[in-house]
Parts: structure tokens; C-alpha cells; sequence
């Protein structure tokens, strides 16, 4: 008995968009969170519902049912029917927060609003800054419409002509994106008010400019964004290099089967005829009318203009047991350090791979890496550990969705440093986020090792919740390297004593945890699972979860997205309990507790409890060996428990719904997780002082 992993991933955008409406939330915040949603909402369709339509397409896959006892057309239809009602929430949320923003003297105008001021600002800034950028398409029906890109937002202009409409004109614009010109201008103001306006708008104001040539008595524009099919296709030719086939297999998806468009449904009917035609889209597709402005993703870079309106700035703590300007590694050698981001300061790791690269005593470094930050300081320092004569080995997977040209631009600049760059294992994505140092220690190599649950990149550790586990345990290194010299040498099998690594021993070894959990239930013992995770959505994994439940295992789940196991069902699921939390910071961090007969287990890693990651994937996980780790773990699964803020809960038949308290007597009412966990880790640094 399964939940359709795509409805229940609506439910958790469901839960992004709640972030927006909550008044708790900073007012600018709330935008932002309408831009999280936005670009979420846009992921979906290029991934899920293009996956969708794909197996539609297939005769054999037509009719098979998905989870949730759906076919994909099934799916489909009650995919379109909850974005059209979350669309319009969406420009309601949108609404409702502008009119409150005119209480803090925010404006947001569009160009029907302007003072003569304004719009004499506007005019020039159009002149001097956006009209070099706008390269207008005349639409005509003889004519092929020019390729467009996907994630990207476009004006579709008529041109009325009263006396025959035969003479009326067709035309697209694409608006500027960010990297050519924000999307949001401050107007000036010579008094305490703000005023902000779309550069959407600014264009608007400026169509007469743009299309002077023409003659016509009316002209408006609407905006429309499209989405592109997001699969991306390597052909099977051996004389090509993977770079050179993921180099064609990008530019082809460039030109991927449109999706999904999103249109202002004030748009003229013929206007929008066009405009299906030209892009291959049929009515009966995914058309979703919505307001005037598009591709809201842009929220998320909406300007900074009162840090009152903002989430306060919180500074990431230092752990105890690292001092500034002293070794990271003489620290690892005497014992194991947990790191949680964003509450500790993702600077450790970085001074771990500085040390690491201008230590004269280190032999080699090896990493696997998936996502990278822009101007990443972890690709610096690997090239200069390179270039100090270290050994360097990159595992960089270049399959990481929508960070692939990223990837490939890395690999470039790494190799030409010197940097041994892998690509892993034909058919398995290595998502692992494992790190090998090798130091001469005496006559001896020994390794430093890092395991983690998140991305090394700088950026996303700011806003991203994970652990990082760092270790000089000598098995841990040795089962480190083994995983090195598999995925450099492409072994048909890996064997390890402490990690586990999907796809070969990470699901036998929680299968084989779980049952033990059950046969120690049935013998009348105290038997826990405590899962916290980004997704849940493996059959078998599930089925086993249900299977402890019924024995009188207590199951407690914490999933942020995707969760397909159904909670407290009679007669299935009584024992099991499973919330969400969405907060400042994206729970990213996975986390499995078990009671194991009082000899309790914690692990961390890399892998949600989906197929994909225990099967088709190389992943990696840590049993904790230091009690104190583990039990620091235990408290930060009970204090994401505890809340009552932030959490909803899973369970069906009230999903999303405010996790409530259980008695009236519950002393933690006012629990919001992610601030209990900082003042947890301020606490723990003040009384190892």
C-alpha cells in the first residue's frame, strides 16, 4: 500500500507555499519562499511529468499501474488538476503579500502606476541597459517559429489594426534573465517609500519604442514561460569520450519536447493559438493559465531592502574542538568530529582540504564531487594541492542534474592542473560525499577521512542542513580507499568492513538491522527505527518499515519531500508516525537510528531510502563509532521531533497539517526545531570552553 510518489511530492511544494502564507515568516522571506516553490513547480514538470508523458507514449507502459494504483494518464490528469488549483493559491499568496508590504511602504508597480518621473527613469533605463538585449521574433504562420529556450520568461506582443484584422502583427520578446540584468528595479524615490517594478514591465512600458516601425492602433504583451523535457540522452558511440558525449547530450537537450506553459490567461485566444501551434503543444496538454508575471523563481533574488523584513542573519558556530589558525588533521587524529550545517561553520571542511593540500607530509587526496559552488574553493584548493605535488584524485560526476555543463567546465580546469579526474561507473551515478586524505606519518601512509550527507560546496552549506563525520579510524580509511580503487578501476564488486556503500551492501545491511528490530519486538523487547531523510519511496524498504509496525516496532519518520509510505493506517501502519519540517534552512541531512537491543546504531549518509539511491547509485553511509557522536545524534533526531512550529504531519488524512501536541502538559509547545538546534550546539560549545 503505497502513496503516488508524485502527489506526495506536491504535497511537499504544498508545504513550501504554507512557508509563504505563514505571517510568522519574515514578509520579504515569504517571497522567497514563493520563488522556492515557483522553481520547484518548474523541476517537476521538466523531470516527473516529462517522465510522465514519456511512459505514456510507450504501448507497454501505457496501461501499467504506477504507485497509488494509477496508470500515467491517470497520473497525469490528477497531476493537472492539483497544479491548476496550487497555481491559482500561488497568485492569491502572491496578492495577499504585495498588500501586505504597503504597510512597510513597499510597492510593487507595474507601469500603469508610474509618476512622470517614473517613467522618465524607466525610458532611459530601458535605453541604456535592456534594449541591446532585446532581439524581437515576428510571429507568422508561414514561418517556423526560432528556437526558444526553456526557463526563460517571454513577452507575446499583438499589434491590433481596427480597420482588418488580417493586418493585426504577432511578436515575442524574450525578457532578460539575471545574469544579463535583474529582474526587479528599485525606483528612485525622494521619500520614505519603496517602489519596485518587473523589468517585464519596464518593457511594457517601452513597446512603442520597440516596434516603431510598425503601424497598428493597439499593442499589448503577455507574459508566458515554457519548460523543456529535461532527459538528457547519451548516445552509444565508443570512438566518443563521456565529456564529448554529455557535451552533445546537453546542447540536445536544449532542444527537448516542450512541457509544460504557463501563460497569462488574459492573453488574447488567438494570441495563445499561435503561440501552441508554434511550440507543439496541444490544448488538452499541460496549459496552465496564470497571472501576469512568470517565472517567479526570480523571488528568491527579490531586492534586499529591509533586514527587518528578512530572516535574521545567524553567524555558523566553530566547533570546540577546532581552534582558529591550528591543525584540522592533529584534531582528527585524537578523535571523531560530527559537523552539522548550516549551525556549524562549513570552514572546517574547507581548512581540512587547505591543511591537506599545503601539508608537506601529505601523499594524496581523493574526493568525490557532485555539486560544486560557482566560484568553488574546493576546485581551488584541489588545484593547488596539485599544483604542490600531491597526488589528487576527482571522482566528479558529471550526471548531476542541471550542474552538468558546471561539471564538465571543472573537470577541464582540474585536469589541466594535473587533478586525475574519474567519472565513476558506467550505469551507477556516484552520489557519495566521501573524502580521503593519505599522510606520511613515520614509515606508515594514514588516512583522514571525511563521510557526509551534503554537497562539498560553500554555498548550499549556508542553507542546507547535513552532517559531516570526519574519522582517522584506520578501518574506516582502509574501506575508503577500497571505494576509491572501485570507482577508479571499475570493479564488478566492493567489499567493506564499517561503510556502507549501495548499490552492494547498504540495503542488505538496514534490511538485515530492521529485521533484527522486528524479531526483538516479537520477543517483547524494546524495538526503535527512527528515519530521517529527504525522501521515502522504496518499495522494499517500506514494506519491511510495515512489517516492523505490525511486529510493534516504533517507527518515527522525518521526511522532508516524497514520502510513499502511508502512517498510522490501522491494521498497517499503526506504529509508525512520520512528519515533515520546512524552515529557514532545506533538511537535507539523512540520519538512521536504530535501538538494536539496547546496543543502539546511528548512521549517516549520503542515500535517501529510494530505489535509485540503494540500487542505482554509489552511495555512502557511516555506522557512528564515538558514543558521545552518537549520542549528540540522538538528541538532534528528538529535537526535530519535538517540533511543534515547523513540522507537519504526514499522515493522510490530515497531511500538512501543523504537528499538534499530544497533551496540553507537553512543556515544548513553542519547539521550533532549527532554532533549538543552534541554542543545542551554542550550548555544547560553551561547556567544552
Amino acid at each position: 500500500m503505497l502513496y503516488n510518489r508524485e502527489l506526495s511530492w506536491l504535497s511537499f511544494n504544498e508545504r513550501v507555499m504554507q512557508e509563504a502564507q505563514d505571517k510568522s515568516v519574515p514578509l520579504i522571506q515569504r517571497l522567497r519562499f514563493l520563488g522556492i516553490y515557483s522553481n520547484n513547480q518548474d523541476e517537476f514538470f521538466k523531470v516527473r511529468v516529462a517522465n510522465l508523458e514519456r511512459l505514456d507514449k510507450k504501448k507497454k507502459e501505457k496501461d501499467k499501474k504506477l504507485s497509488g494504483n494509477l496508470t500515467s494518464l491517470e497520473l497525469q490528469r490528477k497531476v493537472s488538476e492539483k497544479v491548476c488549483e496550487s497555481q491559482k493559491e500561488f497568485e492569491n499568496t502572491y496578492t495577499q503579500i504585495l498588500d501586505e508590504m504597503v504597510s512597510h511602504h513597499i510597492y510593487v508597480v507595474h507601469e500603469n502606476a508610474l509618476d512622470e518621473n517614473e517613467k522618465q527613469f524607466c525610458r532611459q533605463y530601458f535605453s541604456e541597459k535592456i534594449s541591446p538585449l532585446l532581439v524581437p521574433l515576428m510571429l507568422r504562420k508561414s514561418v517556423r517559429l526560432p528556437y526558444l529556450q526553456d526557463e526563460r520568461i517571454y513577452h507575446a506582443v499583438k499589434m491590433v489594426n481596427k480597420n482588418s484584422t488580417k493586418n493585426n502583427r504577432y511578436a515575442i520578446i524574450e525578457i532578460p534573465h539575471n545574469s544579463l540584468s535583474p529582474r526587479f528595479i528599485v525606483l528612485p524615490s525622494p521619500n520614505d517609500n519603496t517602489r519596485i517594478i518587473f523589468i517585464d514591465d519596464i518593457i511594457r512600458l517601452c513597446l512603442d519604442d520597440i516596434f516603431f516601425m510598425f503601424s497598428y492602433d493597439e499593442i499589448s504583451a503577455y507574459t508566458f514561460k515554457f519548460m523543456r523535457d529535461a532527459e538528457l540522452t547519451l548516445d552509444d558511440d565508443v570512438s566518443k569520450s563521456l565529456v564529448e558525449k554529455m557535451e552533445q547530450g546537453l546542447n540536445k537537450r536544449l532542444y527537448g519536447r516542450p512541457v509544460r506553459l504557463v501563460y497569462d490567461e488574459a492573453m488574447p485566444g488567438d494570441l495563445l493559438n499561435i503561440l501552441t501551434d508554434k511550440l507543439g503543444l496541444s490544448k488538452s496538454g499541460n496549459l496552465t493559465p496564470g497571472g501576469r508575471y512568470h517565472l517567479m523563481r526570480d523571488l528568491m533574488k527579490f531586492p534586499k531592502i529591509n533586514p527587518k523584513l528578512e530572516y535574521e542573519e545567524v553567524s555558523p558556530l566553530r566547533h570546540p574542538a577546532f581552534k582558529p589558525f591550528s591543525s584540522v588533521i592533529d584534531v582528527i587524529r585524537k578523535q571523531d568530529i560530527l559537523l552539522n550545517y548550516p549551525y556549524h561553520t562549513f570552514n572546517h571542511f574547507i581548512d581540512f582540504m587547505r591543511e591537506a593540500a599545503m601539508d608537506p607530509h601529505t601523499d594524496s587526496i581523493y574526493i568525490t564531487l557532485y555539486r560544486t559552488a560557482e566560484r568553488s574553493k574546493i576546485i581551488n584548493t584541489l588545484i593547488n594541492a596539485a599544483k604542490n605535488g600531491k597526488k589528487v584524485v576527482v571522482l566528479l560526476e558529471l550526471l548531476a542534474r542541471f550542474d552538468e555543463a558546471r561539471n564538465i567546465d571543472n573537470a577541464e580546469a582540474l585536469r589541466q592542473a594535473g587533478v586525475k579526474v574519474i567519472y565513476g561507473i558506467p550505469g551507477l551515478k556516484v552520489h557519495c560525499k566521501l573524502a580521503l586524505v593519505k599522510r606520511r606519518e613515520g614509515s606508515q601512509l594514514k588516512g583522514y577521512v571525511h563521510v557526509g550527507t551534503g554537497n562539498f560546496n560553500e554555498d548550499t552549506a549556508k542553507i542546507y542542513s547535513d552532517f559531516s563525520l570526519f574519522t582517522a579510524n584506520r578501518t574506516v580509511a582502509e574501506d575508503a580507499e577500497r571505494v576509491f580503487e572501485f570507482l577508479q578501476n571499475n570493479y564488478k564488486q566492493l567489499d567493506t568492513d564499517l561503510l556502507l556503500v549501495s548499490p552492494y551492501n547498504m540495503r542488505e545491511r538496514f534490511e538485515s538491522l530492521i529485521d533484527n528490530e522486528i524479531k526483538n519486538a516479537k520477543d517483547g523487547k524494546k524495538a526503535y527505527i527512527y528515519v530521517k531523510c529527504n525522501s521515502l519511496t522504496d518499495e522494499r524498504m517500506i514494506g519491511l518499515l510495515y512489517k516492523a509496525s505490525k511486529a510493534g516496532v516504533r517507527v518515527r519518520l522525518i521526511v522532508r519531500g516524497a514520502c510513499c509510505l502511508m502512517p498510522e493506517v490501522k491494521g498497517l501502519s499503526d506504529n509508525i508516525r512520520a512528519i515533515s519540517i520546512v524552515d529557514k534552512y532545506l533538511e537535507h541531512a539523512r540520519l538512521i537510528l536504530f535501538y538494536n537491543g539496547g546496543k543502539e546504531k546511528a548512521f549517516i549518509l549520503s542515500a535517501d531510502w529510494m530505489t535509485r539511491n540503494l540500487s542505482r547509485r554509489v552511495e555512502v553511509g557511516i555506522p557512528i563509532q564515538d558514543k558521545t557522536i552518537l549520542n549528540t545524534l540522538k538528541n538532534t533526531f528528538s529535537i526535530q521531533w519535538k517540533d511543534k512550529v515547523k513540522a507537519r504531519n504526514l499522515n493522510l488524512e490530515v497531511i500538512n497539517q501543523r504537528v499538534s501536541p499530544s497533551s496540553p502538559d507537553e512543556t515544548d509547545l513553542q519547539t521550533r526545531s532549527q532554532v533549538a538546534l543552534y541554542n543545542f550546539y551554542a550550548s555544547q560549545n560553551e561547556t567544552q570552553k
